[in-house]
C-alpha cells in the first residue's frame, strides 16, 4: 500500500514537471531581462513605422498593440497573468480581455479560434503561433506588433528568457519555430 502511494506521488511529480517544461517551450529557468524603452526618437520612428507600413491600424486592433506594448519588460512568469508576470498565452488572454475578447487560457487552444490567415496578410493584432519544442504542437503564441513595407512581421511574446519583448518573424530561431497565424479581430 505505502509503495503504491509513493508511485503514484511519484507519477503526479513527473506528470507536473513535464507539463512545466511544455508551457511556452519552457526548457530552461527564466532570466531576470531589464527590457530598455526605445528614446523618444526612436520611438517617434517606430509609430511613424507603423502607421506608415501596418494598414494605419485603428480601433480594436491599435488598442490590443497598445495595451500588449504597456506590457513590454514585464518578467516571464509560468501561468502568470498579470504585470508581475505573464506567460506567452496568459499575455494574450489579459490583453484580448482588455479588449472585451475572451480567449482559452493555453497557447494549443488559442490557436483553435478565430481565422486561419496566411502569413502575408497579418496585420497588427494578429496572433502567431510557434512550435519552440519542435514538431508541430503549439508551444507558443506571439501578438503581431507590426508589418513593415519590407514584409517583416514583428510581435509581441513573453519569453521565457527575456519576460516580455518585441521578436521578428525574420529571427533565425523564430522563423523556424513559426506554424501559423490566426486572427481574431
Amino acid at each position: 500500500m505505502v509503495i503504491k502511494i509513493l508511485f503514484m506521488k511519484r507519477s503526479a511529480l513527473v506528470i507536473l514537471f513535464s507539463l512545466i517544461l511544455l508551457s511556452c517551450g519552457a526548457s530552461k529557468p527564466a532570466k531576470k531581462y531589464a527590457y530598455k524603452k526605445p528614446t523618444t526618437t526612436q520611438s517617434a520612428n517606430l509609430k511613424k513605422l507603423n502607421s506608415a507600413y501596418s494598414g494605419n491600424v485603428s480601433g480594436k486592433r491599435a488598442s490590443v498593440v497598445s495595451d500588449a506594448e504597456s506590457y513590454l519588460g514585464a518578467p516571464y512568469k509560468y501561468a502568470g497573468n498579470t504585470k508581475a508576470g505573464f506567460d506567452c498565452s496568459g499575455l494574450v488572454c489579459k490583453v484580448f480581455d482588455e479588449n472585451d475578447l475572451k480567449m482559452p487560457r493555453r497557447s494549443e487552444d488559442q490557436g483553435k479560434t478565430g481565422s486561419a490567415i496566411n502569413i502575408s496578410a497579418v496585420k497588427p493584432g494578429d496572433l502567431l503561433f510557434f512550435a519552440t519544442s519542435g514538431g508541430q504542437a503549439v508551444t507558443h503564441v506571439g501578438i503581431v506588433n507590426a508589418v513593415s513595407a519590407n514584409g517583416e512581421v514583428t510581435f509581441i511574446h513573453s519569453s521565457t528568457s527575456k519576460g516580455v519583448i518585441i521578436s521578428s518573424l525574420n529571427e533565425t530561431y523564430w522563423n523556424k519555430a513559426f506554424l501559423f497565424a490566426r486572427s481574431v479581430l
